[in-house]
């Protein structure tokens, strides 16, 4: 069957097949479809991050949603996990967020939340584009009075901020700590600064201007380099740096030193541990994170759950294990008690909460886990079958993990949001796991050519 669903909805370049009006109509019928269950009028709410094709696709999905009969509640610019909140709160029957996340500005993206927040299960999906390629939803057409309708709310960035501050221990303020928040130009633009000034912060606020196609452009998580250079030059306590639509958060440290989503998971389950407050004293992350997060967690007597890429992934993860941590070390971290997704201005907040009651600095909590070397490659291009039944790439696989000896690892998989295979190899030392890493990617990149 044909897919348009990846690990994080549907992306690909705007206004080219699968990211076009047509199809966002189509998935906004589907949706709907979907998700009017039981009598009365449904609602679903739309959020979008600040890229100039948010506004026809927003369009074209309010179009499909309202012609099966559902209303539609736009949000305007709001990170996804705000998405996620007004979805609950409003106890809408589903929200959708129009993002590709740290995609340049050409991308563009649609991923759903059901009415409890969470991102659908690839049964849901598969059932939507079941309804979409098999036209089975074209005779339904609603008339009259049953034709849904769309209106905006103007305050959802406020609720949202809120929501966060209330994460925030009561009585704590951030008075006397100076912090750069880098925005990336996308949907947190407003909300990360605004936040951490209405809690007391000094706050140096870049690349929170957006303009249709400056989101992720240089700046952002993918590029921590502006946010460290930033606390260097403004002497801060601590760098925040979101991708365009803030599920995700990396930092830096006092020291300019860039702080990723395995060393954060590791300071806040010390912490939610030390509290009693971990629930199954597990973390959860996926196949990506780094070993000595393993190694680190296990010697405290905290054990670590693994999941496939994806932030819904480690999300159903916790919810079958009954979890209320974890998160990616791309810097998607979930703090279930609080969100049912990747929240970055939440976890920033605990980040700095664990700052101010320790009275330590954030490269004084990160030095708990010391990473071993890792390196990741990518190769350009997407398999047409599974890339590691290949002969020569298995192969090429077996020979380094014998050259490993059982200290590190390899993992190689397509990824879930782009046209590339990623190529990861963790071990002891840097060179050497550079030059396996390098030959795994020529192997790949020459089979790839006879596919």
């Amino acid at each position: 069957m044909k897919r348009l669903f990846g690990t994080d909805g549907v992306r690909g370049i705007a206004n080219t097949y699968p990211m076009t009006s047509e199809t966002a109509l189509q998935l906004g019928r589907a949706a709907a479809y979907i998700f009017k269950t039981g009598p009365g009028r449904h609602r679903i709410v739309i959020g979008k991050d600040t890229r100039l094709s948010g506004y026809m696709l927003e369009s074209a999905l309010t179009s499909g949603i309202c012609s099966m009969g559902a209303d539609v509640v736009l949000l305007g610019p709001l990170p996804t996990p705000g998405v996620a909140f007004i979805t609950r709160s409003l106890r809408a029957d589903a929200g959708v967020m129009i993002s590709a996340s740290h995609n340049p500005f050409e991308d563009n993206g649609i991923k759903f939340f059901s009415r409890e927040g969470f991102k659908l299960p690839d049964e849901l999906e598969k059932k939507m584009e079941e309804l979409i390629f098999s036209g089975s939803l074209d005779h339904i057409r609603p008339t009259a009075k049953e034709v849904g309708k769309a209106y905006r709310i103007d305050d959802a960035v406020g609720r949202y901020i809120e929501f966060v501050k209330g994460t925030f221990p009561k009585g704590m303020t951030l008075e006397g700590m100076k912090i750069v928040v880098d925005s990336a130009n996308g949907a947190a633009y407003k909300v990360t600064p605004w936040v951490l000034k209405e809690l007391g912060a000094d706050v140096i606020s870049l690349n929170d201007k957006p303009d249709g196609i400056n989101i992720n452009r240089d700046c952002g998580s993918i590029f921590p380099n502006i946010v460290q250079k930033a606390v260097k030059a403004y002497k801060a306590d601590i760098g925040i740096a979101h991708d365009g639509d803030a599920d995700r958060v990396i930092f830096s440290d006092e020291k300019s030193s860039v702080v990723d989503g395995d060393k954060i998971m590791a300071v806040c389950a010390l912490d939610l541990f030390k509290e009693n407050r971990l629930k199954g004293n597990a973390l959860v992350t996926t196949v990506m994170s780094s070993l000595s997060l393993d190694i680190m967690m296990r010697k405290v007597g905290i054990s670590v759950v693994r999941s496939p890429v994806g932030d819904r992934y480690v999300a159903e993860k916790m919810l079958e294990g009954g979890y209320n941590f974890g998160g990616e070390t791309s810097g998607h971290i979930i703090f279930m008690d609080w969100n049912t997704t990747g929240d970055g201005t939440i976890t920033a907040l605990q980040v700095l909460s664990i700052m101010k009651k320790t009275g330590r600095r954030l490269s004084e909590l990160a030095s708990v886990m010391k990473p071993l070397p890792q390196v990741l490659i990518n190769v350009n291009g997407r398999p047409k079958r599974d890339i590691t039944s290949i002969p020569e790439i298995k192969q090429a696989i077996e020979k380094a993990e014998k050259k490993l000896n059982g200290i590190g690892r390899v993992l190689v998989r397509p990824s879930g949001t782009e046209p590339k295979v990623r190529v990861l190899v963790e071990g002891r030392k840097k060179g050497e796991i550079n030059m396996i890493a390098e030959g795994i990617a020529k192997v790949i990149e020459e089979a790839m050519k006879k596919m």
